[in-house]
């Protein structure tokens, strides 16, 4: 049965409108508070079910994610998967491979995390896998709100694929201009 993800977003109170700013300084009239996924088992699971089935001939030996959401959904989608996750952390200002773990040379690993928009998070966790001896095998994000064509070197795949335009912040349009900026997010500008 064919799961209608944007319902499931909307439903959970995951889509957010107004003026905000995001994580990566950028503003939008568009929001993903991916929290209100991530406390959602039942949206968590869809989504992280389009990634695993989109990957699961991909020879794919673990799963990893960022701090924060991205450790929940490495996890449910390699529980999925039926194999293993690791987790990058940041560790005197750097993202690593913490607690002891380390990587087979030539792991093939997915790398996932929650709302893509610059593409940071993956390239920081995609660094950290490599320097620990892992190849990153693809991407998988539960949303895609990026602007173009990112450069990651490897496949990336999306279980929601949504249209929201960012702003440079001293580019603002005119719908945005009179409306006071929020800031959620977790990771400081």
């Amino acid at each position: 049965m064919a799961v209608d993800l944007g319902a499931l977003l909307e439903s959970s109170g995951a889509i957010l409108r107004g003026h905000f700013i995001l994580t990566s300084g950028r503003h939008s009239d568009v929001y993903f508070e991916k929290f209100r996924v991530l406390e959602r088992p039942d949206v968590l699971s869809a989504l992280c079910n389009e990634i695993a089935a989109h990957y699961a001939n991909g020879g794919i030996d673990c799963v990893a994610g960022p701090t924060t959401g991205g450790i929940i959904i490495a996890f449910e989608v390699a529980r999925i998967m039926g194999i293993p996750a690791v987790y990058v952390e940041t560790e005197n200002g750097e993202k690593t491979l913490r607690r002891g773990k380390t990587l087979a040379p030539g792991t093939k690993v997915l790398v996932v995390d929650d709302v893509l928009t610059t593409g940071r998070s993956l390239v920081e966790t995609r660094d950290a896998i490599t320097k620990a001896g892992g190849e990153v095998a693809g991407y998988g994000v539960l949303i895609n709100r990026a602007q173009g064509d990112l450069g990651l070197g490897a496949p990336l795949f999306s279980a929601f694929t949504v249209e929201a335009v960012s702003y440079d912040p001293n580019e603002l349009p005119e719908h945005l201009v009179g409306i006071p900026a929020v800031k959620p997010g977790t990771r400081a500008v």
